[in-house]
């Protein structure tokens, strides 16, 4: 058992908000305490959920900030990141590397559950390999870990029994640390046969599925190619269904979202990396007033150099005004935890209510930074950028302690990076 105690303010949800202790047993949010356990103190803290991180690409951690990625149009940006992982060998080591690296980040970040669509499968790789490195990095950290087997450009058949190998081969258990999913990269990269063979594998394990649509490159390549724009196509392909999850949505139209509505689907923001890429700002808050649910993510290395879950909410705070009405503090939060977890089907993550799992942050808001604020939840977001919790837990196990990762070694998995580098280097 696990209390945390001492809380200037406890997030149950978006709406709720306590000040009692928060009691942990067997991996869950309990009514109250039973015996004696270990205390985590949360005194000058606000508890909040653990983040859920809707959409990340883990593999690109290993490749921030390369030249020529930067202010580029994405068709260069895509030649730049190719060139790069060709060079550094995409294999288990490198994708074990970098994910550590990556859910480490997420970590000390106050992610608790990270969606990984990972979209670069060489011809010939060990997919199996790539995948089950990825889920090792996550169990070695005590990350929860949404492993989404995606697809850009990939021969379908190939691509659909690639999934079949790997969802064979990585049982997923029962206590819902590793999730399975499915995803091409969008319509700009991927047939609709693809479309069909990896929704086919979807069906046939009960696994949801994931995909961009309606960033900048998706609408102009969707309009050269096919002469229609990518919700049109993915609505012909069978990808717009309650079980699809659909990243980005700059450009969309007012009729575009209320078919998205009836539709059931859920969607991610991703500012940090639709705002450096000239993508645009999403219509956020059209598709909740439309009744979408709306969840946030960070992206990958390679367009959003961090995975810092909490500052990019705070980035789509600031944006929101920019297409529709402002959106409060804790509408954000919301999206970030319970947002983003319903377009995973995790009704038990993203909250703190009785029975939900026990992925929760301690955040300091004792010192200057939070000095003078009125409310330490909208201050989660309005002051302090960068800010990181003091303490993580992760299925009732405290995973970062005083800032620190309790089970691994922080430099240990940054010079693992840099040694699965160095090998392109040497080439």
């Amino acid at each position: 058992m696990l209390t945390i105690t001492g809380a200037r303010s406890v997030l149950i949800d978006q709406h709720t908000t306590t000040t009692k202790d928060v009691v942990v047993a067997d991996g869950r949010i309990v009514a109250e305490a039973v015996g004696e356990g270990e205390i985590l103190d949360a005194a000058g803290g606000v508890v909040t959920p653990g983040l859920v991180n809707a959409h990340h690409h883990l593999l690109q951690s290993a490749f921030r900030t390369l030249p020529g990625s930067r202010g580029v149009p994405m068709r260069e940006w895509l030649g730049v990141m190719g060139a790069a992982y060709t060079r550094a060998g995409v294999d288990p080591e490198l994708a074990g590397a970098a994910a550590s690296v990556g859910l480490a980040e997420s970590l000390l970040n106050g992610v608790t559950t990270v969606a990984d669509h990972h979209l670069t499968w060489p011809s010939g790789c060990d997919d199996v390999g790539i995948a089950r490195a990825v889920v090792q990095a996550a169990q070695q950290v005590g990350a929860r870990l949404v492993f989404v087997r995606g697809s850009a450009r990939d021969d379908p058949q190939e691509a659909a029994a690639s999934a079949t190998r790997i969802v064979e081969s990585l049982p997923t258990g029962s206590d819902g640390m590793l999730q399975l999913a499915v995803g091409p990269a969008g319509v700009h990269s991927d047939s609709r046969e693809t479309f069909e063979l990896l929704g086919e594998v979807a069906a046939r394990f009960g696994l949801r599925r994931r995909t961009q649509a309606n960033e900048q490159v998706d609408v102009e390549v969707a309009l050269e190619r096919y002469g229609r724009r990518p919700l049109d196509l993915l609505q012909e392909w069978g990808w717009l269904e309650p079980d699809v999850t659909v990243a980005h949505l700059c450009d969309v139209t007012g009729d575009e979202i209320k078919r998205l509505a009836a539709a059931g689907i859920t969607a991610t923001h991703a500012p940090g990396c639709d705002v450096p890429m000239g993508w645009g700002v999403a219509p956020v808050a059209a598709l909740l007033e439309a009744g979408i649910e709306v969840g946030l993510g960070t992206s990958g290395g390679g367009s959003n150099d961090a995975g810092h879950l909490l500052a990019d909410a705070r980035l789509a705070m600031q944006v929101s005004a920019l297409a529709g009405p402002a959106l409060p503090a804790r509408t954000v939060l919301g999206m970030a935890t319970a947002g983003s977890a319903a377009g995973l089907g995790r009704p038990e993550l993203g909250h703190l209510r009785v029975g939900a799992a026990a992925d929760l942050c301690v955040w300091d808001v004792s010192g200057v930074a939070d000095a003078g604020v009125a409310d330490p939840v909208a201050g989660l977001l309005w002051a302090s950028p960068g800010r990181r919790p003091r303490h993580v837990v992760v299925g009732g196990r405290v995973v970062v302690r005083d800032y620190l990762l309790t089970g691994v070694d922080e430099p240990d998995l940054v010079a693992g990076l840099d040694r699965v580098l160095s090998r392109g280097r040497q080439r």
